[in-house]
C-alpha cells in the first residue's frame, strides 16, 4: 500500500511539474546558451532595426529569437528550402512585436508554413443557400489553430525595406497576438482603463478610414485595413513598427494606444538608441 501511494505521488508530481514547471525550466535551459555570432549577423542584415536597439532590448529580442526557432516548425512549401536566412528573418521580425512583452505571447504559435511567392487559396463561400468558390493570391495569413502562412518574396520586401507600408511578418503575427483571446476582432487582450481606451480609440480610427473611402479620399492608412476589425489592427501594427512618425502624426492616439500594448516606444528608439530613459518598460 505505502508503495502504492509513493508511486502515486510521484506520478502526480511529475505531472504538476511538467504542465506548471517544465516549459519554465526547458527554456532556462535554452537561454542559457549563447546566441551565435552568426545569428547575429544574419540579424543585423535581415531586421535592421536589431543593431538600433538598446542593449536591453536587443538581448531580449536575441532570447526571443532563440525561443521561437527552437519552439516552432518551418515547412517549406511549392518546393521551398528554408533555411538560416529565412528562419532568423522570419523570427526576428515576428519577436520584434514582443521585444518588450512576454515571449509566452507566442506560446500558441506553432507552425510556420513558407511560400517561394505569393500563393493560390480557394476560397468556398455560402450563405446558407448559395455556394460560391473563388481563386485568390495570398502573401500570407494566420489560424487561431497556431499556424502562420508567408510568401517569402514578400517577407524579403518587408526585409529590406524596414520603412516601407507593408512587413507581412508584422502583419500576420500582430493577428496571432490578436487571437490570444480567443478570436480575432481587432482588440488583443487587455483590461480596465487599458481597454476602454483602445475600445473606444481604434472604434473611431477604424470608422475615420472607413468614412474616407467612402469618400474617396485617399487614407492615412492602407485601404485593406477597413476590411475588419482585425485587419486594422495588423495594418495597424505595420505602420507602427515601419512608419511611427506618420502613424503619430495622423493619428496620436492610435499610437499611443499601441505604444501601450506593445510596451515599445518605435520613435523615441529610434531617436535615442542609447538613452536609458528612452527604454521600453521591460516585459511582465
Amino acid at each position: 500500500m505505502l508503495t502504492y501511494t509513493l508511486c502515486a505521488l510521484a506520478v502526480i508530481g511529475a505531472s504538476v511539474f511538467y504542465l506548471f514547471f517544465y516549459r519554465g525550466w526547458r527554456r532556462e535551459k535554452r537561454l542559457q546558451k549563447p546566441f551565435p555570432e552568426y545569428w547575429q549577423e544574419k540579424l543585423q542584415a535581415q531586421v535592421p532595426v536589431y543593431s538600433k536597439l538598446p542593449s536591453e532590448l536587443r538581448h531580449q529580442l536575441e532570447q526571443h529569437v532563440q525561443l521561437f526557432l527552437a519552439e516552432k516548425s518551418f515547412y517549406g512549401c511549392d518546393g521551398f528550402e528554408v533555411d538560416d536566412t529565412v528562419r532568423l528573418t522570419i523570427a526576428g521580425h515576428a519577436c520584434l512585436l514582443i521585444v518588450a512583452r512576454n515571449f509566452s505571447d507566442f506560446d500558441d504559435v506553432s507552425s510556420i508554413l513558407v511560400y517561394p511567392d505569393a500563393y493560390h487559396v480557394r476560397e468556398v463561400e455560402s450563405d446558407g443557400i448559395v455556394v460560391s468558390e473563388s481563386n485568390q493570391i495570398r502573401a500570407g495569413e494566420a489560424s487561431s489553430r497556431g499556424q502562420v502562412v508567408l510568401a517569402w518574396a514578400e517577407c524579403e520586401e518587408g526585409a529590406v525595406n524596414p520603412a516601407g507600408h507593408h512587413n507581412v511578418i508584422l502583419h500576420e503575427f500582430a493577428h496571432q497576438l490578436d487571437y490570444l483571446d480567443g478570436t480575432a476582432d481587432g482588440a488583443p487582450p487587455l483590461s480596465g482603463e487599458q481597454a476602454r481606451h483602445w475600445q473606444q480609440t481604434m472604434t473611431r480610427a477604424y470608422e475615420h478610414l472607413r468614412q474616407s473611402l467612402r469618400h474617396h479620399q485617399k487614407p492615412w492608412l492602407d485601404p485593406y485595413g477597413a476590411t475588419e476589425p482585425a485587419e486594422f489592427f495588423a495594418v495597424l501594427t505595420e505602420a507602427f513598427f515601419q512608419q511611427p512618425g506618420h502613424l503619430q502624426e495622423e493619428q496620436p492616439e492610435v499610437f499611443e494606444a499601441l505604444r501601450g500594448f506593445y510596451r515599445f516606444d518605435p520613435i523615441n528608439l529610434l531617436s535615442h538608441p542609447n538613452d536609458p530613459d528612452k527604454h521600453a518598460a521591460p516585459p511582465r
